[in-house]
């Protein structure tokens, strides 16, 4: 399988993390949505990272729908998520929060990087960090101190996203993500960031 888009997304990476740690083969294709734009068009005309392209040729978009794709494919090792009702609904709400701190901090970025800033809407803007806020904050509370993860010994789905929205956001939004006011998310992130599989898909 081909996975394409950039490690500095954390839709692209949480995927290629997720392959990583259940040893599903797939080669990564780093390409820019915004400086490979042709090249990524040639492959999917919508320029949507990631796209993961299947071994039967099969164009897949949209990081949560592919990973519930590998989840089918290899239910035993890239499934992720807790069995039991309760753990899963848990599990929902926190992948729920940290996609949602990960489309905001993505707004900002676009927002702040593309937009001149002379077009800059500042009541838009607060909504956004105030959103972003907010979801770190329930994030943090969900969090809690579980070591050393969230759903037992072993990191799963919500672990994964967690760590990579947080790192995400400390690199470009670094003032929305203190360790101070969040020290469950900063320790998960650190504890993530040293597994093999995270390592070998940095952020960059």
């Amino acid at each position: 399988m081909r996975l394409i888009g950039m490690l500095d997304s954390p839709y692209v990476r949480r995927v290629a993390i997720t392959m990583r740690l259940a040893d599903i083969p797939f080669t990564l294709e780093p390409l820019s949505v915004l400086r490979n734009v042709d090249a990524f068009r040639a492959l999917n005309p919508v320029i949507k990272a990631p796209t993961l392209i299947t071994e039967a040729g099969i164009v897949l978009m949209d990081s949560t729908l592919i990973l519930a794709h590998l989840a089918e494919l290899h239910p035993e090792r890239a499934r992720l998520m807790p069995a039991t009702p309760d753990a899963h609904a848990r599990a929902c709400r926190i992948l729920g929060l940290a996609l949602a701190a990960a489309d905001k901090t993505v707004q900002l970025v676009y927002e702040r990087n593309l937009r001149p800033e002379e077009k800059h809407h500042a009541p838009w803007l607060e909504r956004v960090q105030a959103q972003l806020a907010a979801a770190y904050a329930e994030l943090e509370r969900e969090v809690g101190a579980r070591q050393p993860w969230l759903f037992g010994p072993e990191p799963l789905q919500p672990d994964i996203t967690a760590a990579v929205v947080c790192r995400f956001t400390r690199s470009v939004q670094g003032d929305a993500l203190s360790e101070d006011a969040h020290p469950n998310l900063t320790a998960l992130c650190a504890r993530a960031e040293t597994l093999p599989a995270f390592a070998a898909c940095p952020f960059r």
